[in-house]
């Protein structure tokens, strides 16, 4: 191996803060053989060459089924998130390519139509005894244990760590990483699927974990005011000026203002903070896009049109999976492909699971009229 090479791929290693995760510093679940790419730098490769990363192109950001290609698909947010993220983690001088890895990553197990697809998922796993289906934590199974046929793709725990704890739904003025040991990383994806308290308090293991955390909502919250705006849902002087003064009215403006107000608060610290005059401005912003963006998105009979997709579909692949109905596209498609240990231990429910929130809003539509219709 080139040594000089290897030296230029790790030059910014040397470089960055004391507060951010060192290159040698990442671990694995399985050891793999060293080439002259950086471990994290590694991570992005594998995450951006997988299949569910091509996936990401044909599933709902906010808006489904219209007719307007200028609204953001998940593969937007994710590119939005990445750019935001490495902004903030080159000017706070930290690890670039654990950034972008878990940024590129982080919503790989998000569902056909989003977080409206999400929440009936999540219904339909309890109600067959598999516990709380979030997605977040479906993108850490989907890269441990589903890619490359059911071997994972050997991510670094500090990006799976970082994918796990990125909730954008929950906003702090301040994010402080926390010190992990991979058995403490294991306990804690194992205990999001039946404990919502787990699922509420996750907390980064790295400072670019925090970073991913808050970019995550800077990236979507005025994307969304301007894919709401398109759509005629809203209009810009429906915000109200308790806000809009302190952020700004645009997406570019609003994104510079956290931005800058993060880099300008967490130099040369231990953790990540927002001011709490922005603090409060990005809470106003969130909830004043909840109220009239996320929860007009969608009809009270689109909503109960998708959930009767969604129940049809899963009830039909689980039949076909307790029958052994080889033929179905559940087995020619997907199970067909997995390796021996998954399909040993995952329960049919899982199965199920997997297969659906591995779909493309079109994908699904299509399964549905082929079966259902």
């Amino acid at each position: 191996m080139n040594q000089e090479v290897v030296k230029n791929m790790n030059k910014n290693n040397e470089l960055i803060s004391k507060y951010a995760c060192k290159n040698e510093n990442a671990i694995r679940l399985k050891n793999i053989d060293n080439d002259f790419r950086p471990p994290f730098f590694r991570d992005t490769d594998k995450i951006i060459y997988s299949l569910s990363y091509v996936r990401y192109i044909d599933k709902t950001q906010v808006f489904s089924n219209v007719e307007n290609d200028m609204i953001s698909k998940r593969i937007t947010h994710v590119q939005m998130v990445s750019r935001v993220a490495r902004t903030i983690g080159r000017a706070l001088n930290l690890n670039e390519d654990l950034i972008e890895a878990a940024s590129l990553g982080h919503d790989l197990g998000h569902v056909p139509f989003g977080h409206v697809g999400e929440k009936i998922l999540n219904d339909l796993s309890l109600k067959y005894n598999e516990g709380y289906f979030n997605h977040n934590v479906q993108s850490v199974r989907t890269l441990m244990n589903i890619e490359k046929n059911g071997f994972g793709s050997n991510i670094s725990i500090q990006v799976l760590d970082a994918i796990l704890c990125h909730n954008g739904e929950i906003l702090e003025g301040k994010y402080y990483p926390v010190n992990k040991t991979v058995e403490d990383f294991l306990n804690e994806y194992n205990a999001c699927y039946n404990d919502k308290e787990t699922l509420k308090n996750l907390k980064p293991m790295t400072l670019e974990g925090c970073v991913v955390r808050i970019s995550d909502v800077i990236a979507y919250i005025g994307r969304d005011i301007e894919d709401a705006i398109r759509l005629g849902k809203i209009k810009i002087s429906d915000i109200p000026e308790e806000i809009s003064n302190v952020l700004g009215i645009t997406n570019s403006d609003i994104i510079n203002t956290i931005v800058m107000d993060i880099i300008n608060n967490s130099q040369n610290k231990n953790y990540i903070m927002i001011s709490s005059k922005v603090f409060n401005a990005l809470n106003k912003l969130i909830d004043f896009n909840y109220s009239n963006i996320y929860l007009k998105a969608n009809s009270k009979q689109t909503i109960e049109e998708i959930t009767n997709k969604f129940s049809k579909l899963f009830d039909l692949y689980y039949n076909q999976i307790i029958n052994n109905d080889i033929k179905s596209d559940i087995y020619l498609v997907f199970l067909n492909d997995m390796n021996e240990e998954y399909i040993k231990n995952t329960t049919p429910a899982r199965k199920v699971i997997d297969f659906i929130a591995g779909m493309t809003d079109n994908y699904f539509l299509e399964q549905y009229k082929k079966y259902c219709m």
